[in-house]
């Protein structure tokens, strides 16, 4: 008999909520949003049999809202050293891989689930949108992404019949710690990383993207509408800038929700899977649309597009392929 597995849940307080908002026209993700979330998720759970949920701690009183009212699943909160960054959800993915569970649910953007694959590299992901760049994520509703982690986690449909492995954009930093994004890295010609805001078109010098979508907003958007890469194929694609004033190309794309930009065009083209793109500092890099690391002068990074990230769950194929089999007649 297929043991019944935890279903991990890591709600971000902090996504959809940065000062990316004051500048674009994004909405927002309060925490009652969050909470009405997770507990669709949880109860959809429930259904189909978790026995156990496991989450992230955090002083919203998302969780707490959440589940006041549930009763008969084991509910847990994990113990952790808070420090009220990425670094609680790459922690909390650490201990659910560790706590045995079949499914992690993140609510977040593309950063925090950039966060949780830090902590667990292959992990079992279904990915909810509330974030400011959600092209990782789906829009989902919550009560079918429950049920669906529920089949997996009961082992009613296994993981990789309803799921795809991830392409992940990967960071080698000579003398430094590697680093990855799920969707893009962006070098910048900035010497600090500075704030969150957007970026100037003036200071961009490359894109790698592993995925370009033109119906997504971001980088993936300003790839997509050059040269579309879905996350099936199996490539990346590179994009390289110049000032828009000097350019011979030019393209205006959704950089931020609700705002577009004028960007100057050098240089488009696939890449082969871990074929390398190399970097070299002074430059900003930001992975997932937030600026995270600086390449000091003579500094060198290579970057590749590789096809060894998490196993991202398709909620659809799940209830179908549970469906075929009769999972949910009595």
């Amino acid at each position: 008999m297929i043991p019944v597995r935890p279903v991990g849940i890591i709600a971000n307080p902090a996504s959809g909520r940065d000062v990316r908002r004051l500048l674009a026209a994004a909405g927002t993700s309060t925490p009652e949003d969050k909470a009405s979330i997770v507990r669709r998720v949880v109860l959809g759970g429930i259904e189909v049999g978790v026995e156990r949920f496991v989450f992230l701690p955090e002083s919203a009183g998302i969780v707490r809202r959440a589940v006041d009212t549930i009763t008969g699943p084991e509910l847990e909160v994990l113990h952790l050293r808070r420090h009220l960054d990425e670094r609680d959800s790459t922690a909390a993915a650490e201990m659910m891989r560790d706590a045995g569970c079949g499914v992690v649910v993140v609510l977040g953007g593309d950063g925090t689930n950039r966060a949780v694959v830090r902590g667990w590299p292959d992990a079992p992901l279904l990915p909810l949108s509330t974030g400011t760049n959600n092209a990782f994520p789906a829009f989902v509703e919550a009560t079918v992404a429950g049920v669906a982690a529920g089949l997996v986690a009961t082992g009613a449909v296994a993981l990789t019949d309803v799921a795809d492995r991830a392409k992940v954009v990967r960071v080698e930093i000579v003398g430094e710690a590697p680093d990855l994004a799920l969707v893009d890295i962006v070098a910048t010609s900035d010497r600090w990383v500075g704030s969150m805001e957007l970026f100037d078109p003036d200071r961009l010098v490359l894109t790698v993207l592993a995925r370009a979508e033109p119906a997504s907003v971001g980088f993936s958007a300003v790839g997509g509408l050059l040269h579309p890469v879905r996350p099936a194929d199996d490539a990346g694609l590179l994009v390289r800038f110049a000032p828009p004033a000097a350019a011979a190309r030019r393209l205006r794309a959704p950089t931020a929700p609700g705002h577009h930009a004028a960007l100057g065009i050098d240089e488009v083209r696939p890449l082969a899977l871990d074929e390398a793109v190399e970097l070299s500092g002074p430059c900003v890099l930001a992975f997932d649309g937030e600026r995270r690391r600086v390449l000091g002068d003579g500094a060198r990074a290579i970057v590749t597009v590789r096809r060894d990230g998490p196993w991202v769950i398709r909620p659809a194929a799940a209830l179908e392929l549970a469906a075929t089999h009769g999972r949910f007649v009595s």
